[in-house]
């Protein structure tokens, strides 16, 4: 029957975002991220922080339902095989490119803009005078308005009310789209 179907359920294959529509474009963009990169260290020494940042969502937190018995001469290390499951939660961690460092991950049940946006504050914080710059994929977290507000904040800049006020759906993850020009 699954060979009249034309169906292998044994086999997987991993599959990938399609290519860019503009290879060109991808590929400056791309060469941009590997310049910043390589820049790293010279950034830091100057005081800035260049951060890769990204999440790791569904972490299951799990405790074993029995002690794990130890190894012994002629015994390898013994893990009960039932657990209890407490849930779910979400990594947010940077990576310092120049240090190899995590810095400020943070933990939580949830991976919101708010989340991304104090993540990213607490960041900062941890050296407000600095210049940090956060290498990030396009997430919709990653282009809220919530960060938009966090970043023009931080930088001592006025924020144009006009783009907002058609936002019909307050504190959603939806992209931030700058309005008609002031």
């Amino acid at each position: 029957m699954l060979e009249e179907a034309d169906l292998r359920p044994h086999q997987s294959r991993y599959w990938l975002t399609p290519a860019p529509a503009d290879p060109v474009v991808f590929a400056a963009q791309v060469q941009t991220v590997c310049d910043a990169y390589a820049q790293a260290p010279t950034f830091l020494a100057q005081g800035g922080h260049l951060v890769s940042c990204d999440e790791m969502t569904g972490i299951q937190a799990l405790e074993r339902a029995a002690p794990i018995l130890p190894l012994r001469p002629g015994r390898v290390e013994r893990r009960e095989f039932e657990y209890i499951r407490h849930g779910t939660q979400c990594l947010i961690a940077n990576f310092e490119v120049a240090t190899g460092q995590v810095v400020t991950p943070s933990i939580g049940f949830t991976r919101t803009e708010a989340d991304f946006a104090a993540h990213i504050d607490r960041t900062i914080a941890t050296d407000p005078d600095a210049a940090w710059v956060f290498v990030v994929d396009n997430l919709n977290t990653h282009q809220s308005e919530s960060l938009v507000r966090l970043v023009l904040a931080r930088c001592g800049l006025a924020l144009d009310p006009r783009p907002w006020a058609s936002k019909s759906n307050q504190g959603s993850s939806a992209p931030w789209r700058p309005g008609p020009p002031s």
